[in-house]
């Protein structure tokens, strides 16, 4: 039980949360430096086929999903616990504190950092009558006491401290309910096509522990019209201008809605935020095999690989027949061919081709297993040639079509641009924001509140006159305005100050 108390103590003191919250920050570095699998997984692939020295280590250690990781994790309890241990009480010895009154007046004020005496015609009980109503209007807290008042103030800028701690606490609150009940998930989707928001139409989905698909809200998103702008001048030629979709949204009870999205401009639908986080190109095309029959038609989506959108994609026609058909390439939204090869120059399509190769191969029996539509298994394919044994390559033009060996063909119809959604659900956002909020007014409030207290004490002398001493003490150093509000205090009992002193002992050695 001793050693049980000895640990609580260390684990809830300021120094152990200062240090848990310190490590938190450390261990999350490796999410910013290495990729992560739920937002990235082809790129955490591709690091480990690029470092199979330490690919294993790292995964056990789960460095490609440190968010996650049990280890992160145990660090982010340890610091909501010592947050919490370590604020209950300050928040008990805070509450005390407002219900103590000021403390009594020192002996000796002449011994305070700031100090005036005087004589006052006024009698003793209008003396004090007089200081106290001004601390009052002041907002100091007043105590009388025999021939003295005490006054205090800045009781906000604990609060304030305390405030700021606790928003610690919220977040990671917050935080953590949009780990367990949130998700997020991406999807691409062509203009005239429509998303909607299950399991089954998402490209990526991660989500928390507690997540069902119940959750989902019911919506479908139409993508009527993306539009990119890109500049054309000579200065910043080809940088973006305008990135925007137009789109239509269907509510669970069917009602349509027109709408908007920007980068940056997510639309909200049922506490659902869908973000605008990337676009490109899907050329419409239509294959047909040797004998005549449709294999393939509609847009293929490629992928951008340079800033200009020189763009990578498969077109795959399974059901050719009698052989299995596909196309490799690339799509240039502005096309040149120079001693780099084919290439985009700019990033708009003002001169769209493709320049594709043509792969075939047996049918492919349907296993059921996915397969990547972004990517060709070249298992079983071989590449079509010419009688001669060319190599099929070709390049090709909106309106086009292009005849093959084998007696197929393929025409490229027309183009479309396609946009990659990121739909999220965080439920405790706005208690992570209202933290944040909270932490910004404790600061404020630590930071400008300026504690103090003020006495008066007034004795009459064996003469008759009225002796007016006062004097105050700064609990927070760099405030100012001290010696003001102590010669203030004496005038108002009716003193002519006979001289002001600023004390050189230091704060912490005043009574």
């Amino acid at each position: 039980m001793r050693y049980l108390r000895l640990f609580w103590v260390q684990l809830t003191s300021m120094r152990t949360a200062l240090l848990l919250l310190f490590t938190l920050a450390v261990v999350a570095i490796p999410g910013s430096l290495l990729p992560q699998r739920p937002v990235a997984p082809i790129r955490v692939s591709d690091w480990k086929a690029a470092n199979p020295a330490v690919a294993d280590l790292y995964e056990k250690l789960g460095l490609f999903d440190v968010y996650h990781s049990p280890w992160f994790a145990a660090v982010y309890l340890l610091l909501m616990i010592s947050l919490v241990g370590c604020i209950i009480p300050r928040i008990g010895v805070y509450a005390r504190a407002l219900r103590t009154p000021p403390p009594r007046t020192p002996r000796h004020l002449n011994r305070l950092p700031a100090s005036v005496q005087g004589t006052s015609t006024l009698s003793a009980d209008e003396a004090l009558a007089a200081g106290q109503k001004l601390l009052a209007s002041r907002r100091f807290r007043t105590r009388r006491d025999g021939d003295s008042v005490a006054a205090e103030r800045g009781y906000l800028r604990e609060f304030g401290n305390i405030l700021f701690h606790l928003s610690f606490v919220v977040m990671l609150v917050g935080l953590g309910w949009n780990s367990l009940w949130g998700y997020k998930g991406e999807v691409i989707t062509v203009e005239g096509q429509a998303f909607s928001n299950n399991l089954t139409q998402y490209d990526d989905f991660t989500a928390g522990a507690a997540f069902t698909p119940a959750d989902l809200a019911p919506f479908t998103v139409w993508i009527d019209r993306f539009t990119a702008k890109f500049e054309t001048g000579e200065v910043q030629r080809g940088a973006a201008r305008v990135f925007q979709a137009d789109v239509r949204v269907a509510h669970a009870d069917g009602t349509p809605e027109q709408a908007r999205i920007e980068v940056n401009q997510p639309l909200v639908v049922n506490g659902t935020k869908i973000h605008l986080i990337g676009h490109g190109y899907a050329p419409v095309v239509t294959v047909t095999d040797p004998q005549g029959h449709v294999a393939f038609s509609g847009p293929v989506i490629f992928l951008p690989q340079d800033g200009n959108f020189t763009s990578l994609g498969v077109i795959k026609a399974p059901d050719a027949r009698p052989d299995y058909l596909a196309f490799e390439g690339f799509f240039l939204p502005t096309a040149v061919v120079d001693e780099r090869g084919p290439h985009s120059v700019f990033p708009d399509a003002l001169s769209p081709e493709l320049f594709l190769t043509a792969w075939t191969g047996a049918p492919r029996a349907e296993t059921g297993v996915p397969e990547s539509v972004y990517s060709l298994n070249k298992t079983g394919l071989t590449q079509m040639r010419t009688a001669d044994g060319t190599l099929v390559t070709f390049k090709i033009a909106p309106g086009q079509i292009v005849d093959l060996p084998d007696g197929s063909t393929l025409s490229f119809d027309d183009w479309r641009r396609w946009t990659k959604l990121q739909v999220s659900y965080e439920p405790g956002l706005w208690l992570v924001i209202a933290s944040v909020l909270i932490a910004v007014a404790g600061v404020s409030a630590s930071l400008y509140v300026r504690p103090r207290r003020l006495w008066l004490r007034v004795t009459e002398q064996d003469d008759g006159t009225l002796r007016v001493n006062a004097g105050g003490l700064d609990r927070a150093e760099s405030a100012t305005g001290l010696n003001d509000d102590v010669a203030a205090l004496a005038a108002a009992a009716g003193a002519e100050a006979s001289g002001t002193t600023v004390s050189p002992t230091s704060q912490e050695d005043a009574p």
